[in-house]
C-alpha cells in the first residue's frame, strides 16, 4: 500500500538509464572480444550499439515532446549524446580490429577494462542523479579518473608501437595498430566528456 507514495522515477532518468546500461554492456562485450575475438562478443556488441541508439531516439522524441525537464535540456541532450559516442567508438573499434586484422594488445585489453569501468561509473552516476546529486557527481569523477589512466596507457601504446619503426612490415602495423588505440581513446574522451555534463547538471541543482 504505501507504493503510491513512493517518488515516481523522472521519464528521462529512466531513458538515460537504458542508453547508459546498453553502453555498459556494450563495453563489456568489447572486453570480452578482445580477450577472445569470438563473433558471439562481436554480434552483442553490435546489437546493443543499435539498442542503445534506439534508446537515444526515444529520449530525444521525449525531449521534443515535453515542455518541462527536470534539467536543463541541453544538458540532457549532450549526456545523451556524449554516451551514445562512447559506444559508437566502442563498436568503430571492433570495426577496425575486423577490417585491419589486428591482434588485440595487452593495451587494448587494458585500455577497454578501464572504458568499461567508467561506463559503469557513469550508469551509477545517472541512477543517483535524481535523489543523490553529490553522490552522482562523485562517480562521474571516477569516471573522469579512468579517462586520465587510459590516457596515460594510450601514450605509453602509442611509444612502445613506434620502437624500431624499420621496416615496411612494422610501418604497416604501426598504422594499422595506431588507428584502434585512436578509437579507443575517442571513447575515453566522450566518457569524460559525459561525466563533465553529470558534474554540470549536479552543480546547477545545487
Amino acid at each position: 500500500m504505501f507504493t503510491i507514495f513512493r517518488k515516481r522515477q523522472n521519464i528521462f532518468i529512466k531513458h538515460m538509464h537504458d542508453q547508459a546500461a546498453a553502453t555498459l554492456a556494450g563495453l563489456e562485450q568489447l572486453v570480452l572480444y578482445f580477450n577472445d575475438q569470438s563473433p558471439e562478443s562481436a554480434q552483442k556488441l553490435t546489437a546493443l550499439e543499435k539498442e542503445a541508439d534506439e534508446y537515444r531516439r526515444i529520449l530525444i522524441y521525449e525531449l521534443n515532446k515535453t515542455f518541462i525537464t527536470p534539467f536543463d535540456r541541453e544538458d540532457i541532450f549532450a549526456l545523451s549524446r556524449t554516451v551514445d559516442d562512447v559506444l559508437d567508438y566502442a563498436f568503430s573499434t571492433l570495426q577496425e580490429v575486423e577490417l585491419l586484422k589486428v591482434t588485440p594488445t595487452t593495451y587494448m585489453k587494458k585500455i577497454a577494462e578501464l572504458l568499461r569501468d567508467a561506463a559503469n561509473e557513469l550508469l551509477l552516476a545517472v541512477d543517483r542523479l535524481q535523489d543523490y546529486p553529490g553522490v552522482a557527481n562523485e562517480h562521474a569523477q571516477r569516471a573522469k579518473a579512468n579517462e586520465n589512466k587510459v590516457e596515460m596507457l594510450y601514450r605509453e601504446a602509442l611509444a612502445e608501437l613506434f620502437e624500431g619503426f624499420d621496416d615496411n612490415e612494422h610501418i604497416m602495423k604501426v598504422f594499422k595498430y595506431r588507428e584502434v588505440y585512436r578509437h579507443l581513446s575517442n571513447a575515453a574522451d566522450r566518457g569524460d566528456e559525459a561525466a563533465n555534463v553529470i558534474a554540470s547538471i549536479v552543480m546547477k541543482m545545487g
